[in-house]
Protein backbone atom coordinates (compact mmCIF):
# COMPACT_ATOMS: atom_id res chain seq x y z
CA UNK A 1 0.00 0.00 0.00
CA UNK A 2 2.88 2.42 0.72
CA UNK A 3 4.28 1.93 -2.78
CA UNK A 4 0.99 3.09 -4.33
CA UNK A 5 0.95 6.17 -2.10
CA UNK A 6 4.43 7.16 -3.26
CA UNK A 7 3.49 6.73 -6.91
CA UNK A 8 0.38 8.85 -6.32
CA UNK A 9 2.37 11.75 -4.87
CA UNK A 10 4.80 11.69 -7.77
CA UNK A 11 1.94 11.55 -10.26
CA UNK A 12 0.32 14.56 -8.60
CA UNK A 13 3.51 16.63 -8.96
CA UNK A 14 3.93 15.52 -12.57
CA UNK A 15 0.33 16.56 -13.26
CA UNK A 16 0.99 19.99 -11.69
CA UNK A 17 4.02 20.39 -13.96
CA UNK A 18 2.00 19.30 -17.01
CA UNK A 19 -0.74 21.82 -16.25
CA UNK A 20 1.80 24.59 -15.55
CA UNK A 21 3.37 23.95 -18.98
CA UNK A 22 -0.07 24.15 -20.61
CA UNK A 23 -0.80 27.45 -18.86
CA UNK A 24 2.59 28.91 -19.80
CA UNK A 25 2.28 27.87 -23.47
CA UNK A 26 -1.25 29.30 -23.59
CA UNK A 27 -0.06 32.62 -22.14
CA UNK A 28 2.84 32.83 -24.59
CA UNK A 29 0.71 32.11 -27.66
CA UNK A 30 -1.88 34.65 -26.53
CA UNK A 31 0.76 37.36 -26.01
CA UNK A 32 2.26 36.61 -29.42
CA UNK A 33 -1.09 37.25 -31.13
CA UNK A 34 -2.23 33.72 -31.99
CA UNK A 35 -4.88 33.27 -29.30
CA UNK A 36 -4.68 31.03 -26.29
CA UNK A 37 -6.06 27.82 -27.81
CA UNK A 38 -3.04 26.88 -29.98
CA UNK A 39 -0.76 27.35 -26.99
CA UNK A 40 -3.03 25.35 -24.73
CA UNK A 41 -3.07 22.50 -27.23
CA UNK A 42 0.71 22.62 -27.61
CA UNK A 43 1.22 22.71 -23.85
CA UNK A 44 -1.13 19.80 -23.21
CA UNK A 45 0.31 17.66 -26.00
CA UNK A 46 4.01 18.55 -25.84
CA UNK A 47 4.43 19.62 -22.19
CA UNK A 48 7.75 21.51 -21.74
CA UNK A 49 8.49 21.27 -25.45
CA UNK A 50 5.28 23.22 -26.12
CA UNK A 51 6.58 26.09 -23.97
CA UNK A 52 9.90 26.05 -25.83
CA UNK A 53 8.07 26.06 -29.18
CA UNK A 54 6.08 29.17 -28.21
CA UNK A 55 9.17 30.91 -26.86
CA UNK A 56 10.84 30.45 -30.24
CA UNK A 57 7.74 31.08 -32.39
CA UNK A 58 7.78 34.58 -33.98
CA UNK A 59 5.21 37.08 -32.73
CA UNK A 60 2.74 38.81 -35.03
CA UNK A 61 3.58 42.48 -35.77
CA UNK A 62 0.63 43.98 -33.84
CA UNK A 63 0.71 41.52 -30.92
CA UNK A 64 1.04 42.43 -27.26
CA UNK A 65 4.46 40.74 -27.29
CA UNK A 66 5.76 43.30 -29.82
CA UNK A 67 3.91 46.37 -28.51
CA UNK A 68 3.86 45.97 -24.73
CA UNK A 69 6.48 43.28 -24.15
CA UNK A 70 6.40 39.72 -22.86
CA UNK A 71 5.14 40.49 -19.35
CA UNK A 72 2.85 43.49 -19.86
CA UNK A 73 5.05 46.42 -18.92
CA UNK A 74 5.09 49.16 -21.48
CA UNK A 75 8.43 50.25 -22.82
CA UNK A 76 9.09 53.90 -21.95
CA UNK A 77 10.82 56.11 -24.42
CA UNK A 78 12.54 59.41 -23.83
CA UNK A 79 9.82 61.37 -25.63
CA UNK A 80 6.94 60.03 -23.51
CA UNK A 81 6.03 62.24 -20.55
CA UNK A 82 5.88 60.69 -17.11
CA UNK A 83 2.14 60.86 -16.47
CA UNK A 84 2.26 58.86 -13.25
CA UNK A 85 3.81 61.67 -11.22
CA UNK A 86 1.87 64.49 -12.89
CA UNK A 87 -1.15 64.09 -10.64
CA UNK A 88 0.97 64.04 -7.49
CA UNK A 89 2.74 67.27 -8.46
CA UNK A 90 -0.57 68.97 -9.25
CA UNK A 91 -2.05 67.95 -5.89
CA UNK A 92 1.01 69.20 -4.03
CA UNK A 93 0.82 72.64 -5.67
CA UNK A 94 -2.96 72.86 -5.56
CA UNK A 95 -3.31 73.11 -9.35
CA UNK A 96 -6.13 71.12 -10.95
Amino acid sequence: MTLLALIGAKALWLMYGWLACAIAASYLSSRKGYGDRPGLAAGLLLTILGVVVWLLWPAKPQSDWKIVGPFGRSKKTVTEPDLAGAGDAARATGVK
